[in-house]
């Protein structure tokens, strides 16, 4: 059983590290999962300080994703439809990767345009909030993923720390 758990545990941590960049998905609470499964396992010792510390972070982190968007388009003075854009602009380079690996970067920004433009805003100032939306959306996305990394990390620490217990036929 410990080892289906192990496995659940490494498949949500890798759901959580995809999730920091899809929207759909969020990626640092799915990362906390896996953390959890992992503790459920009888041979790692549960420690709910730790996990109530990681799952705070999760949450606030995934709290700040919707936060720091908007901070950034209204900084470079955005609106509310320059962050619509920018996440039609991100479910398109999802769905339709046109651009490949670079439609993640490429979509967002164009989106973030589209709807300034929309906006009636002049050209100048909807290239200046579509780069505030933009910025702000990599700003969410890394933090995102350096958590989701991290995690990861944390993950594979206690599994390497614990792997006589969780692989005991290896050792015998």
């Amino acid at each position: 059983m410990d080892i289906a758990l192990l496995i659940i545990g490494f498949v949500l941590i890798l759901t959580g590290i995809i999730g920091s960049f899809l929207p759909v998905l969020p990626g640092p609470p799915i990362s906390w999962l896996g953390l959890l499964v992992l503790y459920l396992t009888k041979a790692i010792p549960n420690d709910w300080v730790f996990l109530g510390i990681t799952l705070a972070v999760a949450l606030i982190v995934f709290a700040l994703d919707y936060i720091i968007p908007a901070i950034g388009t209204k900084k470079f003075g955005g609106t509310k439809a320059g962050m619509i854009g920018t996440t039609i602009g991100l479910l398109v380079a999802v769905f339709f990767p046109v651009l490949g690996v670079f439609g993640i970067v490429v979509w967002p920004f164009v989106g973030a345009l589209v709807g300034e433009l929309l906006n009636k805003a002049d050209q100048k100032t909807a290239l200046k909030a579509a780069f505030g939306s933009f910025i702000g959306f990599l700003t969410g996305t890394f933090l995102k993923f350096i958590v989701a990394i991290v995690y990861l990390g944390l993950f594979v620490s206690k599994v390497w720390e614990y792997s006589e217990e969780l692989f005991p036929f290896f050792y015998n």
